[in-house]
């Protein structure tokens, strides 16, 4: 592919990592960059990953450099061995890998690890992904360190902490006829259900959060870990209880209209920070082109931001009248109805006209991971109730302004708030194309699980889902990104300039359409994450997505599928007597979509049938 291709789909020159599959009869792995994804068995995807993961005191992922690399295969076996070097603060740390897989269905992954220096890290050796479509819910064995067996089940709604601890083994089914065992050693491991992350998995890793990190290893300490999978046969036969992920997927899919619910689309929202409000204002055009139903001001005075900030929200209202909407970061470093107090003093001086508020404490964008101390904060029914006497005449919402993880973990008392909020973001954990778009799968089941927690009748809204992070809860900053690499937790993600964007994001609409969700933010409007080209002063692909959405903002939902492909995503709507049919292709191939006739969808193109 030229790096022109590229740039178009991706935003950058820089080409997706290569990757290997790998076969032992009925046994078949991806290998990329050392790690093994999509294992599967007979067809059945068993596990998504099995990763040898090193982290920095921030948690960012540090690269793997590889040497050595050996591929053997043969018609029954296949054997994978090589060293893997990081670097971090100027200490290095080797680890030795060997990777065997064969027809019977076992698979081992063995690592032996040393530091030339004593090397700091969050986190070092493997982790372990399961699936969740067709695997929530679903019954597991537990073998715990001591040699204990729990029979349980993998969370349904969206575990906040870790659902299991001192984990040695996992045992599920694969298909009614197979079972699966993963046998983990060499420390303790335990589970996170990263779909508070958006992730499509739960993990298993190693060394319990509940210890100390960051913390040391030792020069010349040697470290050995492994992970080794068994499958066993049942009498039952029958399909998989969750879909296979086919990558020779037919090339023709078919779109099916259904029948009309009782959904709605959200209407669409585009955040606007004091530092993007000239750049907005110079393209006042475009946003009055893109039309969104409502711009999300952030406003945070731990960043010095104060009156002008909001004259200048004032003056885009003036330009495009709208449902304006605050994201108010309480400082909380006094008296709280002082605070408020001032802002509300600040907002009548400025003269914008808010239709909402919603307050979140600044000590929260924070993550508090377990076994941490909470920060010191008011309870938030006293910041609510401060808010509320400052704007009695607005709407209040409340949550959390990073994801549903923190959003989980820390509760709001419900009955203050007219709404409340979270937000997405698909790079905290994997950054590559195929990470991102399996993000999608977790849509669901976060906004089933949120609403499970808001309860039925109270406004649910969606804050800024952008692939590029604008904060990070897990670490000191989010990190730049002069390469326009495919990076986890940068606030500057390339794609969002090219068609892969625009697929994600029609895919994200897709996902959320019978969510009972009224408002979102998919974008910002100007800045890294945001849908203009500044240079051009046209709209990126993913800004003529959004102007499509926004247009159908509060259409009833028809449900609809595309049938012949796992990664194809479909929005039917009918707005004012019309009925709108959308597919966009999520791969990166070429497929042919019939909907009455045919036509040619191509590589992350978004497409009105």
């Amino acid at each position: 592919m030229s790096d022109v291709s590229r740039i178009r789909l991706y935003g950058t020159e820089s080409a997706p990592e290569p990757f290997r599959t790998l076969r032992a009869g009925p046994l078949e792995v991806r290998l990329e960059n050392g790690n093994l994804r999509y294992i599967r068995f007979e067809g059945h995807e068993v596990l998504r990953a099995i990763s040898y993961v090193v982290r920095d005191s921030d948690w960012g992922t540090l690269p793997a450099a590889i040497s050595d690399l050996a591929v053997v295969e043969d018609p029954g076996k296949f054997e994978v061995s090589y060293v893997a070097h990081y670097q971090n603060q100027g200490a290095g740390l080797s680890v030795r890998a060997q990777i065997t897989g064969t027809e019977a269905g076992s698979l081992r992954f063995a690592s032996s690890a040393v530091v030339d220096k004593a090397f700091e890290t969050n986190r070092c050796g493997f982790t372990v992904l399961h699936p969740i479509n067709g695997v929530a819910g679903e019954p597991v064995e537990v073998e715990h360190c001591d040699g204990t067996i729990a029979n349980t089940r993998f969370p349904d709604l969206i575990d906040p902490w870790q659902p299991f601890k001192s984990i040695r083994s996992l045992t599920h089914a694969a298909a009614p006829h197979l079972k699966a065992r993963c046998r983990m050693e060499g420390d303790a491991f335990e589970m996170e259900d990263q779909r508070n992350w958006s992730d499509a998995s739960y993990k298993t890793y190693v060394r319990p959060l509940a210890l100390p990190w960051p913390y040391l290893m030792d020069a010349g300490q040697e470290v050995d870990q492994s992970v080794t999978l068994e499958m066993m046969r049942s009498e039952t036969e029958g399909a998989s209880i969750f879909p296979a992920r086919d990558d020779t997927a037919a090339r023709v899919v078919e779109f099916v209209r259904g029948e009309a619910t009782n959904s709605r689309l959200p209407r669409i929202g585009l955040l606007i920070s004091p530092e993007d409000t000239r750049s907005a204002i110079e393209h006042a055009g475009l946003l009055k082109e893109v039309n969104p139903a409502a711009l999300l001001c952030h406003f945070d005075p731990t960043q010095a931001h104060g009156l002008k900030a909001l004259e200048d929200f004032r003056s885009l209202q003036d330009l495009f009248p709208a449902s304006y909407d605050l994201e108010y970061v309480v400082a909380c470093d006094g008296d709280l109805e002082a605070e408020f107090d001032n802002l509300a003093s600040m907002v009548k001086r400025s003269g914008l006209a808010l239709n909402s508020i919603a307050v979140c404490p600044s000590v929260d964008r924070q993550s508090t991971p377990p076994g941490s101390e909470w920060p010191a904060c008011p309870p938030l029914s006293i910041i609510y109730a401060a808010a509320r006497q400052a704007f009695p005449e607005t709407r209040l919402g409340g949550g959390m302004f990073s994801y549903f993880t923190e959003l989980n973990r820390k509760r709001p008392p419900m009955s203050w708030l007219d709404f409340v909020t979270h937000s997405t973001n698909p790079i905290v954990h994997a950054a590559d194309d195929d990470s991102v778009i399996e993000t999608l799968e977790a849509v669901p089941h976060i906004t089933r699980s949120a609403r499970a927690l808001i309860g039925k009748d109270k406004e649910y809204r969606l804050g800024p889902s952008t692939i590029g992070m604008r904060q990070n809860p897990y670490g000191s900053r989010t990190f730049a990104n002069p390469g326009n690499k495919r990076l986890c937790m940068t606030h500057d993600d390339p794609r969002q300039r090219g068609l892969f964007a625009a697929a994600w994001t029609m895919g994200y609409a897709s996902a959320i359409a019978r969510a009972d969700i009224r408002q979102w933010v998919p974008a910002s409007f100007t800045g890294p994450r945001g849908i203009v080209d500044e240079a051009s002063g046209s709209l990126w692909p993913v800004g003529e997505v959004v102007a499509t959405l926004a247009a159908l903002g509060e259409a009833n939902v028809i449900n609809c599928d595309c049938v012949g492909a796992d990664k194809i995503a479909s929005l039917c709507v009918e707005k004012d007597g019309e009925v709108f049919q959308i597919a966009a292709n999520l791969t990166d191939r070429n497929l042919e979509i019939v909907c009455g006739d045919r036509r040619m969808l191509g590589p992350f193109e978004v497409l009105r049938l």
